[in-house]
């Protein structure tokens, strides 16, 4: 049977951590508003999420640049230790790159650009099933990867290098979902998880 939580109630961030300067996290007109002023990562309490189902909306000045982390299982250590969907002002991008919005970090690029304009909402639903990961933005599929094919430290499955420390295909263990403070104002809401 499956579980439904709502991670962010709206009006305060009970239930959330974070990393770093707590001035850059705030509640403003029923979103999380990132304010980019090296708060690092505001993150979940509960450290126990493997398998999920995360939808969220999100919208971002021009040139911000945030990430959603989940299974990160280390908090001194996010980049190395989770798995990050970029969220980067690339709408228009072509052709879409690891480092685009909706990518897989530094792994696997969007099929294309699916996010909007600065300034307009975006909607984003992350499926975790082992080493499945599939990303749908704006209600159209966006990337799809098997981790299983990450199998040695620093390369992608096509040979070309990333900065990552451990293959993605040992990627498995509960952890951690995060938002990043990469630079620029960002705002989440409706963030909901579903729990199989």
């Amino acid at each position: 049977m499956s579980e439904s939580i709502a991670l962010f109630d709206g009006a305060t961030l009970n239930r959330w951590g974070i990393t770093g300067n707590p001035e850059s996290w705030e509640v403003e007109d029923g979103c999380i508003h990132c304010k980019g002023l090296k708060g690092k990562y505001l993150h979940t309490e509960r450290n126990d999420f493997r398998d999920l189902e995360l939808s969220l909306s999100f919208k971002h000045d021009l040139g911000a640049n945030s990430g959603v982390f989940f299974r990160w299982t280390d908090l001194e250590n996010p980049v190395q230790t989770g798995i990050e969907i970029q969220i980067l002002d690339t709408h228009g991008k072509e052709p879409a790159t690891v480092k685009c919005s909706g990518a897989l970090y530094d792994c696997q690029a969007p099929i294309r650009n699916t996010c909007r304009p600065a300034g307009e909402w975006n909607t984003m639903t992350l499926k975790a099933d082992g080493s499945d990961i599939t990303i749908i933005m704006n209600d159209e599929l966006t990337m799809e990867a098997d981790l299983s094919q990450w199998t040695v430290a620093g390369q992608n499955r096509d040979g070309s290098p990333n900065k990552f420390e451990r293959p993605f295909c040992e990627m498995m263990e509960p952890g951690y979902i995060g938002l990043q403070d990469h630079g620029g104002n960002v705002w989440f809401k409706d963030l909901e998880l579903v729990l199989p």
